[in-house]
């Protein structure tokens, strides 16, 4: 009796000390005293469950897991069903923490909460959307502000991922976080000018609410500003801001922000940005998309964004086998989705194999009717790319959707009439007048294509043709409404006296009236307009006949001699030793495009060319400007090729 006493009173210490370091949050500690406990009472239920508590609060979750399922008999779901789902859950085992939390007896607040957050990464956002609405509306604490963050979040990425139109939940955006939500929701309905004010009043925010707690450095809040530029540089990038989007990603990336899915989300959008030039720094950009816990950070759309540009990068850097890998996987992993076997194809032309890449597309659509016609359009690309105009045609034939559509038709005949083939280009005119007569007979295309096809006709010599083209068109236009039938009731009285017209009345009469001053006026000037004298030059002599070839220039005049040899007056003294000034050698004629100079002048395409990889273009001078008469004046280093 006195032992089992002993033991009571050091449990009764040790439970002590575990209270007292759970309100410290010392947790470490705490967990010491329960091991303590537990080596006394190894089942003891409350003990067990302070040890998956001190474990989780000390991100042990693996840990913490373990010890519930190790003692699942006395751990049962109804004890410990929170902690189990939250264990699974930061293990990214959300599958699992699903069932945990569907299995429990009882739905606490608790649970609901973490429902939410697993649903969301389940991405299931109409039932995530459901269940915080749920819990807003049957719980009141001080996490309400987190609860609608969280609703607005689940709206963004219905508007971005589903492209579904958001509905107006009358959330006040008091916090940044709030207001970079309906941002992201207004991207996704395409509303950029108005998601980059939103975005700009969440940066605001932001510095409000961090500026006021002293412990906050300028460096903290950049980094909670990450998100919002980098969102911020999307908008600039979608809007074609490219050099404006680059350079607010680079700044991103210097700050080195520790969440990796921020990080690869810009460094992919980087290599968007990128494409096939500047594939060293999209190489060294991919990198950060392989961080680890990337997966486990961004949407299954994201990721597979992600993957694509890797099979793209592979290719425009020549690893044939890695970008074929890429691709193949993708393929496995979402066999409708066209971007694969695009990828392929383009790979395998490349490598010079159109007809193996024609073969891989058209198997693909023979497997996906309802991706056929994207796949055919390339396929069609293909062929004219290597000459083949006719198969082209008859691949985009037969498309069956689009045989009536005005462009299709338009391409066709222009193709046809590329290949003399007259008549395929009158059948094509023909298929497509018979389907509006059979579906639209009264559609404006149908009229449009028959008096396009007549007028081809008559271009071709087709003129019986075109005959009876016209009338057909001329028999459709009879069941045209009558114009009477088209009048609408108006009172026309009315409408003359309305605000308006009377608004449109004063102003044309007084723009007539000032027309007519303006009219007069010029007519008035017109009128005083006298014809002025020519000048004449300094030394006219009336006397002496002009010389009819002074329009002529010098060299082309009858009675020009060329220079006279021997006076080089104007040459001695002036350049370097044994040379001529680069001012002589321009105005020489002799120098002319068919014996071009040994070194290029001044402000010439040569000497432009020769120092574009020193200056950059748009600090290049103008083509033909005079260099200063300081670099005129240097002398020449023996041996020197072109430049100066």
């Amino acid at each position: 009796m006195a032992a089992a006493g002993g033991a009571g009173v050091a449990a009764a210490a040790l439970w002590s000390e575990v209270n007292r370091c759970g309100q410290n949050g010392d947790f470490a500690r705490a967990l010491k005293s329960v091991n303590k406990i537990l080596q006394i009472s190894k089942d003891d239920v409350t003990a067990l469950q302070c040890k998956v508590v001190c474990l989780i609060q000390n991100g042990n979750f693996k840990e913490a897991l373990g010890v519930i399922n190790t003692h699942s008999k006395v751990l049962t779901s109804d004890v410990i069903a929170f902690e189990k789902a939250y264990c699974e859950y930061r293990l990214n085992r959300i599958e699992n923490a699903l069932k945990t939390i569907q299995s429990a007896s009882q739905q606490t607040d608790k649970l609901k909460e973490l429902y939410g957050q697993v649903l969301y990464r389940l991405e299931r956002y109409d039932d995530c959307l459901a269940a915080y609405r749920d819990l807003i509306r049957n719980s009141q604490d001080e996490y309400e502000e987190e609860r609608k963050t969280n609703l607005s979040a689940v709206v963004a990425a219905q508007s971005t991922w589903e492209k579904v139109m958001p509905e107006d939940l009358g959330l006040r955006e008091a916090t940044y976080e709030l207001c970079y939500n309906s941002a992201c929701a207004l991207i996704g309905q395409g509303k950029l000018n108005e998601a980059m004010k939103k975005l700009q009043k969440a940066e605001e925010l932001c510095r409000q609410s961090l500026s006021e707690d002293s412990d906050v450095t300028e460096e903290d809040i950049e980094a909670e500003l990450a998100i919002i530029h980098g969102q911020m540089a999307y908008i600039m990038q979608l809007q074609g801001r490219t050099e404006d989007a680059l350079q607010l990603y680079n700044q991103i990336i210097k700050l080195k922000p520790t969440d990796v899915g921020l990080l690869a989300v810009i460094a992919n959008n980087i290599i968007t940005i990128n494409k096939d030039q500047n594939v060293f720094d999209s190489k060294k950009k991919v990198k950060l998309t392989n961080a680890e816990g990337v997966e486990h950070k961004l949407s299954k759309k994201q990721l597979q964004a992600i993957e694509f540009n890797k099979a793209l990068l592979a290719m425009y850097t020549n690893q044939a086998d890695q970008c074929r890998k890429l691709s193949a996987s993708l393929q496995s992993q979402s066999p409708e989705h066209l971007l694969p076997v695009l990828i392929q194809a383009a790979q395998l032309c490349r490598e010079k194999q159109h007809a193996k890449a024609v073969g891989l597309l058209q198997d693909f659509a023979d497997q996906h009717p309802a991706n056929a016609a994207e796949i055919k359009l390339t396929m069609a690309q293909l062929k004219i790319a290597q000459g083949s105009v006719t198969k082209a045609c008859m691949i985009l034939r037969s498309i069956e959707e689009l045989q009536h559509k005005p462009g299709m038709v338009s391409a066709l005949v222009t193709m046809y009439s590329h290949e003399e083939d007259i008549d395929s280009a009158i059948e094509v005119f023909t298929q497509a007048i018979q389907w509006y007569q059979q579906f639209q007979p009264k559609s404006p295309v149908h009229l449009s294509l028959i008096r396009e096809a007549a007028n081809f006709k008559l271009k071709h010599g087709r003129k019986k043709e075109a005959i009876s083209d016209l009338e057909e068109l001329w028999n459709l236009s009879k069941h045209l409404p009558s114009l009477d039938t088209m009048s609408l009731k108006v009172d026309v009285d009315a409408l003359e006296n309305s605000h308006g017209a009377t608004y449109v009345r004063k102003k044309a009469g007084k723009l007539t009236g000032d027309n007519q001053q303006k009219e007069q006026g010029q007519g008035d000037i017109k009128k005083k307009k006298k014809k002025k004298k020519g000048k004449l030059p300094k030394n006219y002599d009336p006397k002496v006949t002009p010389d009819p070839e002074r329009w002529l220039p010098m060299r082309e005049r009858s009675y020009y001699r060329g220079r006279k040899k021997g006076k080089k007056k104007d040459q001695v003294g002036k350049g370097t030793q044994g040379s001529t000034t680069a001012g002589s050698s321009e105005l020489d004629a002799s120098r002319t495009a068919s014996s071009p100079p040994t070194s290029p002048r001044p402000g010439s395409a040569a000497a432009v060319s020769a120092t574009s990889n020193v200056i950059p273009p748009r600090h290049q001078k103008p083509a033909g400007a005079p260099a200063t008469k300081k670099k005129q004046q240097q002398k020449k280093k023996k041996g020197a090729k072109g430049g100066w």
